[in-house]
Formats: structure tokens, C-alpha cells, sequence
């Protein structure tokens, strides 16, 4: 039996816990899996525990980057992103499956990123882990991030994008969000995306755009991509980025050799059980 749980500001929505149960169990385990709501104070205060009471944790914003202190050693993209959402605590070891999860998403959505102009809202962790999958599958990324020094850190890290804090083009083949805007208390609104004079160019974005594609899985339909959608755009949200995610790290907790393949046929059935 697994002891698992996702930790994040807000997880009361999450979906994590029945997705790591319903894979699990298709991969032969048993799992307890929780929901742990906790602010970046309470997670410095109370962080340690983590690591007694679990074999393994995922971690959403905010702290795919305040969970670094208490860990040993990073692996695979967690390495390239400075960023982690899936903990071993027995090691302590941290691992980004986001970057796998996003782009089999978009493959298993018939989403080709190849070649395509991408605009990535956002550049904390979660965008950190888009920016670099993007590029390695061959797109022409622009990330926009209102906070200059984390977008400079980021540029630092990867250099293969174009970093903007405010923009002076709007005509992108997709645009992804990143930012965490549009759920939670920010349900109903969109990343508010200035162009050099200032003004909201969101609208002006989607217009020119084919596709909108936004992280966020609840609610379902963010504002953003309701804005898109009246546009006759296509649409995408997060939700199968998580269960992709969330099988990799399964596949970490347990020890398992990934398979994709497999994944997509999961991820069908879970549809047709959840639908």
C-alpha cells in the first residue's frame, strides 16, 4: 500500500488523488492518496513531516520550487527545470514530470508543435517545464512573465526562447497558459498580457491564434479558452497533462519502466469511466 498525497495552495479541487488511485490500480498497486492544502509558511514550518508520512508526494504551485530546500538530489528534468512536482521521500530525490505529461498531451490531442509559434504565459515552474518541452519538440517560443527577475532566471537557464515582459507581436500559432490565472480566486479572469504601451492585448492574441491551449483543468473551461472558443479557436485544458503526469510518476514511486503507449489507452478508459 502507497502513501501518497499532492501538495499545493489550494488542492481542494484536485484531481490528483482518483487519478493516482485509478492508475495505480491498473498497474497493480493500492494507494492511499491525500490532499494537502498548506501556504509557503506552513510548508517551512511543517515540510519534514512530508518525508515520514509519505513514500512519495507531488507538488503543485506553488511550490514546485519552495520544496527544493528539503531535498537531496534532483533527476532527469527536474535537473533542467529547477523545478519539481514528484518526490521520493525515502531518497529525497525530485522529479519533473511535467514536461512528458504536456508534450503527450498535445500528441495525444493531434496537437503538432513542430515548427509553430508558441506563446507561454507564465515562466514559474509549470512554465518553466512548457518552455523547455516546446523546445526540445521544435517550437519558436516567446514566454511573457510579468515578473522580470524569474523570467531572467529563466532565460539564464534554457537562452532557446524569447523572454518578454511585454509584447510588440501578436500573431502566434498557439498560445499556451502557464500562470495559474483563470482558477481558484482568479476563476473568470485571463492573464492580463500588456502590450509595450501598456494597454490588455489578450483579445488581440487570441484573434490572430489557431489554438489556445491552458493548463488549467478546474474549471474545465477557463475564461481564456471560453474567449478562444467564441473566436472558433481550438481549445484544450490541462486535464490530460495530469493524468500523463501523474502515470510517470507512478512510474517513478513504483519503479516501473514507462510506457506510453500504455498511458494513452489508460487515459481513455479513465475518460470513459469519468465522462
Amino acid at each position: 500500500m502507497l502513501k501518497l498525497a499532492v501538495i499545493g495552495k489550494d488542492v481542494s479541487k484536485s484531481l490528483s488523488p482518483e487519478m493516482h488511485r485509478f492508475i495505480l490500480k491498473r498497474m497493480g498497486y493500492e494507494c492511499e492518496y491525500e490532499k494537502i492544502s498548506l501556504s509557503k509558511e506552513e510548508l517551512e514550518r511543517s515540510g519534514e513531516e512530508l518525508f515520514t508520512r509519505y513514500d512519495g508526494f507531488n507538488a503543485t504551485i506553488p511550490h514546485k520550487q519552495n520544496i527544493l530546500p528539503f531535498l537531496k538530489k534532483l533527476e532527469g528534468d527536474a535537473r533542467v527545470f529547477g523545478a519539481v512536482n514528484t518526490v521520493v521521500t525515502k531518497t529525497r530525490t525530485g522529479y519533473n514530470t511535467d514536461g512528458a505529461g504536456f508534450l503527450t498531451m498535445l500528441e495525444e490531442a493531434g496537437f503538432s508543435v513542430q515548427g509553430k509559434r508558441a506563446l507561454v504565459l507564465g515562466a514559474g515552474g509549470a512554465g518553466r517545464s512548457c518552455i523547455y518541452a516546446l523546445n526540445e519538440a521544435g517550437a519558436e517560443v516567446t514566454a511573457y512573465e510579468r515578473d522580470e527577475e524569474r523570467l531572467n532566471a529563466v532565460y539564464r537557464d534554457f537562452k532557446d526562447f524569447t523572454p518578454k515582459t511585454a509584447l510588440n507581436t501578436f500573431e502566434f500559432d498557439f498560445i499556451v497558459n502557464c500562470s495559474g490565472i483563470g482558477m481558484h480566486d482568479t476563476v473568470g479572469k485571463t492573464p492580463f498580457v500588456p502590450d509595450e504601451r501598456g494597454a490588455d492585448c489578450v483579445l488581440r492574441l487570441l484573434d490572430n491564434c489557431s489554438a489556445a491551449v491552458d493548463l488549467i483543468y478546474e474549471p474545465k473551461e477557463s475564461e481564456l479558452l471560453r474567449l478562444a472558443r467564441e473566436r472558433k479557436k481550438r481549445t484544450l485544458n490541462g486535464e490530460a497533462m495530469l493524468f500523463f503526469q501523474a502515470y510517470v510518476a507512478d512510474c517513478i514511486y513504483t519503479n516501473t519502466e514507462r510506457d506510453m503507449k500504455f498511458a494513452k489507452k489508460l487515459w481513455k478508459e479513465y475518460g470513459e469511466e469519468h465522462s
